[in-house]
C-alpha cells in the first residue's frame, strides 16, 4: 500500500476530513498539490469544464489516460484517482480490469467508476487483483440519458435504505472508497459512520470523511457554478482583469517597452 493511500485509510480512522479536487493539467495540478490537497481527482467532468460539452458523455478513455499523464508528473503528495468514462467499463470485469491497467499505466493510483450492485463482479475481480477502487454512487452523470436531467437520490425512505444497503455492500466487497454524490446529508452521514472506508462527497452534507469538488467551481470560473459548490476567489474576475490589463498594454504601447528583449 502506497504511503498517499494509507494516509487517507489513517485519516478515517481518526476523524480528520480529506480534500480532493478535480484537475486536468500539470499546472493547476502542481498548485493543487503544493497547496496541500489530499487527492486530486481527473474526473470525467472535463468534458463539461476543458472540452465545452453540456455533460460527460463524450469523454472516452484515452482522453482521460492523456489528463492523468500530466497530472501525475505533477503530484508529490496528493493521491491520484481517476475516472473510468461512459464504455469503458460497463461490459465485463474484463473490460473493466483493461480500462483501469491503461489508467494505472497513466499514473493512477485509484479508479474510480459510477454505479453500484449491477457491478460488483467487476468490483471483486479487480479488487481481488489489487486495483483500489473507488464506486461513486448517488447522482451518476453517466446516466444522464437515462433520468433525463441531474437530480438528487436517496431522497424517499425506499431509495435511501437501497443506496445505504448497497453502500455498505461494496465496501465489503473490496472498495477501498465510496463518493456520495447528491444525497441527503443525513443519509450520507449513516453511510460514512458505518462505513470501513473512507467516504466522499459532493453535494452530500458535511458529514463526510472527505469532500470533492470540480477546480474550476472553487476558482470561480464556471459559470454558473452548481448550487452544491462555493467558489473560494473571483476567479473569472481576476483572470479577466489580467488579460485585459496585458491586451491595453500591448495596444497602448507600454508592453514590452523598456523590458529587455532577445
Amino acid at each position: 500500500m502506497s504511503k498517499r493511500l494509507d494516509r487517507w485509510l489513517q485519516a478515517k480512522k481518526q476523524g480528520e476530513k480529506q480534500v480532493l479536487v478535480t484537475a486536468y493539467d500539470y499546472t493547476f495540478a502542481q498548485l493543487a498539490d503544493q497547496a496541500g490537497i489530499d487527492g486530486v481527482l481527473v474526473g470525467d467532468s472535463l468534458g463539461m469544464v476543458v472540452q465545452g460539452h453540456a455533460h460527460t458523455l463524450g469523454v472516452r478513455l484515452e482522453q482521460i489516460c492523456y489528463h492523468t499523464e500530466m497530472v501525475a508528473r505533477a503530484l508529490q503528495n496528493a493521491l491520484l484517482f481517476a475516472d473510468l468514462p461512459l464504455g469503458s467499463y460497463e461490459e465485463s470485469p474484463e473490460q473493466c480490469w483493461r480500462s483501469a491497467t491503461a489508467l494505472l499505466r497513466a499514473g493512477a493510483e485509484v479508479i474510480k467508476w459510477e454505479g453500484g450492485l449491477e457491478f460488483l463482479e467487476h468490483l471483486r475481480f479487480c479488487a481481488a487483483r489489487g486495483l483500489n477502487v473507488c464506486v461513486h454512487l448517488g447522482l451518476t452523470p453517466q446516466r444522464l440519458r437515462q433520468w433525463g436531467r441531474f437530480q438528487r437520490q436517496g431522497v424517499d425512505a425506499k431509495d435511501a435504505s437501497r443506496l445505504e444497503s448497497e453502500a455498505l455492500t461494496l465496501a465489503e466487497a473490496g472498495a477501498r472508497f465510496l463518493l456520495l454524490e447528491a444525497v441527503p446529508a443525513a443519509l450520507a452521514e449513516r453511510i460514512t459512520r458505518q462505513s470501513p472506508i473512507p467516504v466522499i462527497g459532493i453535494g452530500a452534507g458535511p458529514h463526510t470523511d472527505a469532500q470533492v469538488l470540480v477546480l474550476h467551481d472553487v476558482l470561480g470560473l464556471s459559470d454558473p457554478p452548481p448550487p452544491f459548490a462555493q467558489s473560494f476567489v473571483d476567479g473569472k474576475g481576476l483572470l479577466g482583469t489580467a488579460l485585459r490589463d496585458y491586451a491595453h498594454a500591448v495596444r497602448a504601447g507600454t508592453f514590452p517597452q523598456g523590458r529587455q528583449t532577445p
